[in-house]
């Protein structure tokens, strides 16, 4: 058959695909890679994914084009391999995708380039059934489309609750975007808006499908976390904050990128809402003094920053 009945093919799966060559210059990218990454065919080609046009980075947050790619380690051995990792979207947010990854060959088995196939992680019909869920109970936030601050008093409540009857243990996460009143004097409120949506997808994208994170009011945001203990806790304050920083999002003449201060506060079982959200947001505040993106977290009698 023609090589275009098979590009063709390609062209029309659902999922991304793209071919690199032995020195990782991208040789194809279907029309699947374009919707899932923004990124149109005619913007990548000839261009090497070490030039992180991407940004893939781990789960913890480490940037991977640039250190242990796993694309590049196939190159090197000839493995297949699969990973879960968060791309960098054109439109700025960070998404989770499923990546798998297969070394190409000549006649002579040698590795000539490779090729990776990767899906969107995110649950589209969860994501609209809570949506929708959301926007009937009056509960979202119009601008981000996360729960309001509504939404977070209620799971609070849920929480606080699981706490008092069966010791499950939760932390309150506040992320507020540092310097933002300069973005929007410098770029204008309609960019300010699109950080604001790109905080809030990617932040959504750092913490677990347990957590619930929704739009406290302005720049801020708020986190539920539940069933952690001071490591986890501490680990996730760390992901949101780095998954952020990472994050840039395109402007006029280049991009731009913002960072968040983090503070928490895990909850005690004669809490309120009231006491746990000044504690929280007593350590963001600290965060901010301590020169901003940064985390700083009230897990107990003793304070870490």
């Amino acid at each position: 058959m023609k090589p275009d009945f098979y590009k063709s093919i390609l062209d029309n799966l659902f999922d991304g695909v793209y071919f690199v060559d032995h020195a990782r210059r991208i040789t194809y990218w279907n029309r699947g890679a374009e919707r899932i990454s923004g990124y149109a065919s005619d913007e990548v080609l000839g261009r090497s994914c070490a030039d992180n046009i991407l940004m893939h980075i781990s789960p913890n947050g480490d940037e991977l084009c640039l250190n242990c790619c796993p694309l590049a380690q196939t190159l090197a051995d000839g493995q297949q391999r699969q990973a879960e990792v968060y791309l960098h979207h054109k439109s700025g947010h960070r998404l989770p995708v499923s990546v798998h990854i297969s070394p190409l060959r000549d006649e002579a088995e040698a590795i000539v380039g490779a090729v990776e196939v990767f899906s969107d992680a995110t649950s589209h019909a969860r994501l609209l059934n809570e949506l929708n869920e959301l926007k009937s109970q009056t509960l979202a936030d119009a601008l981000t489309g996360l729960g309001n601050r509504r939404c977070a008093g209620l799971e609070f409540k849920r929480r606080l609750g699981e706490l008092q009857r069966y010791g499950i243990p939760f932390g309150l996460l506040f992320a507020d975007v540092d310097n933002f009143k300069t973005v929007n004097d410098t770029y204008g409120h309609d960019t300010g808006d699109r950080v604001l949506a790109m905080v809030a997808k990617t932040l959504k994208s750092a913490l677990r499908g347990m957590d619930t994170v929704c739009r406290w009011g302005g720049e801020e945001f708020v986190a539920v976390v539940p069933k952690v203990d001071e490591e986890a806790f501490r680990a996730i304050a760390e992901r949101m904050r780095r998954f952020v920083e990472v994050s840039p999002i395109p402007v006029p003449g280049g991009s731009l990128s913002v960072t968040v201060s983090v503070g928490g506060a895990l909850a005690r079982p004669g809490d309120t809402l009231t006491a746990l959200s000044s504690r929280a947001d007593t350590m963001m505040y600290q965060a901010k003094r301590s020169g901003k993106n940064r985390t700083a977290l009230d897990c107990g009698p003793r304070l870490s920053f």
